[in-house]
């Protein structure tokens, strides 16, 4: 019987309670596969029965001394259903007083033996009372009517089998994790002894045995993951497996031979000693290989083995497992997860919502049938095209992981479609579940995670199925799942396996000639849907990640569609945009960095906007990636077939590429005024920065040719000090093209810059970066001839809560971490510092979790200054005025005193400004002022003086001169002063578009070279 016809049958009665409550609760044992009370219990009153006779309120029994009962009263009663540990059953019959009824069962509780479960029905209606005692009481209550919903048929399995899972406070998430703790810690001793890393495989034979070695690790100890499930779900014989691990601590060789003989009967079905073992197969059982394992290490698995594997969490499993299994996720055992909820946030809008909302066209085309309980075989059709949908549909995810979208995703498909069965049963037809393991698709390239996700599918799968009264009757019980792949998503690798010349043959006798050659581009599996969620790797880690060939290859086969300093998750959009394009697939759905909002990243989506659309968005959502919380985006796309648009819960006409619903800001244009002005800090790449004491023990150090040290020794900014307090840092500068000899003569830099800089950058993947190891990574050129000649420069952080700008010395050395501006005069600063910037940055900028990132060429060379006739002076007056307030609250003079450094310097050095008096070589005195904090109370003090702090107090004074500075930038503007974000967005988007155009139209209009006509001759 399954659930449809279990409610179907029951819905319709309406007799007496003694009539008809054994044979309800038969078939409820049936439902749940379970035996009836006088299967279990043939003597119909040991340990489970109906009719179990009590005496009402226990504390009318009177003893004797030996505990005998004394004398009997004379009222008795009778619990209708009792079973011993478990639960004392009640029943009423329809729309009965189950209050009545409960109130007999607290009656009866004592002389039960105190059950844990207290229920009560009365053919529609359950309520599930815990009892425990010292614990805050649960209710679990539901219908005939919803009885077949998994979270209902779990409470009633648990009620049978496993009452203490309804103990207060216990969750199958807490089971899961619980175990994966547990096969982790085997996982780790084994690996210790086996695994070898795949990274390391440069050839194709290493490459090849690798894999085969972390994959048999893997599959041997998801082997086990699976039998303790079959166990206790009742694939496998009772205790068959635990009882092999509990005899194996004493015998480890013995364990190993035994275990490899029940993987062998699982492969193809048999006897297995007196049990008989059903047909398991399905890839997982294809080979039989038990690593011999230590006495210590089968204990700890016969103890997991004692935990309930049937309240395993599929949605997490995986994931969960996975960091117990792969080496590189450990450290992230016990860290917060990807939760089912969260996942469901993408898969049901891109996978679901089209199924649903035909589905519900069909239900209301049918509900006149479905009133009278009968339909017509042209009716049927209609529910037999859908239900071939469902059975059919292909989900994709080229980056799987350990399988939990899949899994996500299948479930929903199965609840859908056991609606599906459950309206055709009440139309009088009957239909079989067909959804299957078999429409999902995966690639996978880390071990582990592959062969955890088809454990997780098919765990999931079975789980399901029986949570909701379907049998696991078919054989094989495993389905094979030949389109998951453990491959590269995005790149195909080629080997050189064939000699193309005689020598080239004869040369192979000596060295192996199949090392790794190029790579080609990766074709995916056609699918429907694709759910996904690819890996996060920003291109300034991609070299170290993934290899500098396997970078360049990537760009060499994809630069077409991604821009170069694209995340690596851009090229997963990138390829779904290609099977959308192709009609290999129909949509996508895809988790990205917050960054894919702004920048080069964009670039991906301003595809899928040309090409097809976006039908849904969150624009920011918390998530967990390896262990810890990130903030991403989830984008919804396909060819443009869907109308309806969702972004951040909100139905919208229309989703941006920069996934805003309103102003199309990405549509703005750079303009040529303001190239040139922005430019990113250097990039050090090693240890060059030191601590200040150190500075000024080497600024007054003599060198052998004469020369300061003052030449390479600048202050040092980066980010964290903009906005914070940080100890004074300097930092070793050799500029743009110092050799290795001119540095070798400052002694003390050039010593510290061996000891520490050098062995990191040997191990540095660039050839430039590791042979010129005492230049910075990235020395900017541009930045230094732009800002040399300036009396300051303004700087902003990278990545900050609050956008703000600070005048900075030019002989300060900018980190990578700031952007800065070639510009010195304060009506500069005080646009860059105006509401009206502030509002388009964090607009056409991107974010770093909930931390807003400037990007120069979407924030700023797109901005469109104002042209004032007579404002510019106003906006200078107040930019001056709200810096001066904010330096004098950052460093009050009642707190701190100036102090002038004193050093040599030469004039050609980047101290050349504070250089007094140099002799002929052109070095002389600096004297360089420094405001510090006058005493230790008073540092104490300024500690907590940081710009952060003070736009997170936001005082009065603060917003004034803010306000002040935004009405003359609107003035400037000819803007109304209080106009709305989206207003400003709107007029300055108008505005870079009208200059746009104007600088186009100015460049095609210059006059064009002429010539001379030439003469016949010279034509000739």
């Amino acid at each position: 019987m399954n659930p449809a016809e279990f409610k179907k049958k029951w819905a319709k009665y309406a007799g007496k309670e003694t009539s008809a409550y054994q044979e309800h609760f038969n078939d409820l044992c049936t439902l749940l596969g379970q035996p009836s009370p006088v299967a279990a219990d043939p003597s119909g009153s040991e340990s489970f029965c109906f009719q179990k006779r009590v005496v009402k309120d226990a504390e009318l029994f009177a003893f004797d001394d030996g505990g005998r009962v004394a004398e009997e009263p004379e009222e008795r009663g009778f619990a209708d259903v009792w079973k011993r540990d478990c639960f004392a059953w009640e029943y009423k019959g329809k729309k009965k007083n189950l209050e009545e009824a409960y109130r007999q069962l607290l009656r009866y509780r004592e002389s039960l033996l105190n059950p844990p479960l207290l229920i009560v029905c009365d053919f529609d209606r359950y309520i599930i009372r815990t009892n425990f005692t010292g614990t805050v009481q649960e209710t679990y209550e539901f219908t005939n009517a919803q009885i077949d919903e998994p979270r209902n048929l779990s409470v009633l399995r648990a009620a049978f089998s496993d009452p203490y899972f309804l103990k207060p406070q216990r969750t199958t998430a807490q089971v899961t994790e619980n175990l994966a703790q547990q096969i982790g810690e085997v996982a780790r001793s084994l690996q210790k002894r086996e695994s070898v890393e795949l990274v390391d495989a440069k050839s194709r034979r290493e490459h090849s045995v690798a894999q085969r070695k972390n994959l048999r690790i893997a599959r041997f100890l998801n082997r086990i993951v699976f039998c303790f499930f079959a166990e206790d779900t009742g694939l496998l014989p009772k205790n068959v497996v635990t009882e092999i691990f509990k005899n194996g601590v004493d015998d480890p060789r013995h364990f190993a031979e035994v275990l490899e003989e029940l993987f062998r009967t699982m492969a193809k079905g048999g006897t297995f000693g007196a049990q008989k073992i059903r047909h398991f197969n399905g890839h997982l059982f294809e080979e039989a290989t038990v690593f011999e394992l230590t006495e210590d290490e089968i204990g700890k698995l016969a103890e997991a083995g004692e935990a309930d594997w049937q309240f395993i969490q599929p949605s997490i499993m995986g994931n969960l497992f996975e960091r117990g299994l792969d080496p590189d996720q450990r450290a992230q055992l016990g860290a917060h997860y990807t939760s089912e909820e969260d996942i469901k946030t993408l898969v049901e809008p891109v996978l679901m919502a089209p199924l649903r909302r035909e589905w519900n066209q069909l239900k209301g085309e049918l509900a006149q049938s479905y009133a009278i309980g009968k339909a017509s075989t042209k009716e049927r059709a209609k529910l037999t095209a859908f239900h071939n949908k469902l059975s059919t549909i292909m989900v994709l995810d080229p980056a799987c992981g350990s399988g939990n979208f899949l899994y996500v995703a299948l479930q929903l498909l199965l609840d859908l479609e056991k609606e599906l069965i459950t309206f055709a049963t009440q139309l009088g037809f009957r239909f079989e579940p067909r959804v299957s393991v078999q429409q999902l698709k995966a690639i996978e390239l880390n071990a582990y995670a592959y062969e955890l996700a088809q454990v997780s599918v098919q765990i999931g799968y079975l789980k399901w199925r029986r949570d909701n009264g379907w049998p696991n009757e078919n054989e094989p019980v495993l389905q094979n799942l030949d389109e998951f792949l453990n491959e590269d998503a995005l790149l195909v690798p080629h080997f050189r396996s064939k000699a193309k010349t005689l020598r080239e043959a004869r040369a192979v006798e000596h060295v192996s000639d199949d090392a790794l050659k190029f790579y080609t581009e990766r074709n995916w599996p056609k699918a429907d849907v694709i759910v996904s969620n690819p890996p996060f790797l920003g291109t300034s880690r991609q070299w170290d990640k993934l290899g500098r060939f396997y970078c360049e290859e990537l760009q060499r086969s994809y630069g077409d569609r991604v821009p170069g300093a694209a995340d690596l998750c851009c090229y997963w959009f990138a390829k779904a945009a290609d099977g959308l394009q192709s009609k290999r697939l129909r949509r996508a759905g895809l988790l990205a960095t917050q960054a894919i909002r702004g920048g080069v990243n964009r670039e991906v989506l301003n595809r899928i906007k040309r090409e097809g659309d976006i039908f849904f968005a969150v624009s920011d959502r918390e998530w967990i990636l390896e262990g810890a919380n990130v903030h991403v985006s989830m984008i919804g796309f396909d060819d443009g077939t869907q109308k309806e648009r969702t972004l951040d819960g909100q139905s919208v006409s229309a989703i941006n590429s920069n996934l805003t619903a309103n102003v199309n800001v990405t549509a703005a244009k750079k303009l040529r005024r303001n190239l040139n002005l922005s430019f990113r800090g250097t990039q050090k790449s090693g240890d060059f920065d030191i601590r200040e004491e150190l500075a000024h023990k080497w600024l007054v150090a003599p060198n052998p040719h004469g020369r300061p040290n003052s030449d390479l020794l600048r202050p040092w900014l980066n980010g964290s000090a903009i906005v914070k307090r940080m100890p004074p840092r300097w930092i070793i500068d050799t500029g743009t093209n110092l050799t290795h000899d001119e540095f070798a003569l400052f002694e003390a830099p050039y010593l510290h810059a061996a000891c520490y800089v050098k062995p990191q950058r040997e191990k540095n993947k660039r050839a430039h970066r590791r042979l010129n190891w005492w230049l910075h990574a990235e020395t900017c050129s541009g930045m230094r001839e732009a800002l040399a000649g300036q009396k300051r420069f303004l700087a902003t952080p990278r990545i900050s809560k609050f956008r703000v700008f600070i005048w900075s010395d030019p002989v300060v050395l900018p980190d990578d971490g700031i952007y800065v501006f070639a510009r010195d005069d304060d009506y500069f600063f005080g646009l860059l510092h105006s509401r009206f910037h502030e509002v388009w940055a964090l607009k056409l900028g991107t974010r770093l979790e909930t931390r807003p990132r400037y990007t120069p060429t979407t924030c700023f060379e797109t901005f469109p200054f104002p042209e004032p006739d007579k404002e510019r002076e106003e906006i200078a007056a107040a930019a001056k005025g709200l810096n001066e307030l904010r330096e004098n609250w950052l460093n009050p003079p009642e707190w701190t005193l100036s102090r002038t450094i004193i050093f040599s310097g030469s004039i050609d050095g980047p101290w050349s400004r504070y250089v007094h008096k140099p002799n002929r070589e052109g070095i002389g005195t600096v004297r360089y002022p420094r405001i510090e904090a006058r005493d230790d109370e008073s540092a104490k003090k300024l500690a907590k003086r940081t710009l952060t702090n003070l736009y997170n107090e936001r005082p009065a004074w603060l917003a004034n001169a803010h306000a002040k500075l935004d009405a003359a930038v609107a003035a400037a503007y000819g803007f109304e002063p209080n106009l709305s974000d989206e207003a400003i967005l709107e007029k300055l988007l108008a505005l870079n578009l009208e200059r746009s155009a104007a600088e186009k139209s100015s460049s095609s209009r210059r006059k064009r070279r002429t010539s001379r006509e030439k003469t016949n001759e010279e034509l000739i």
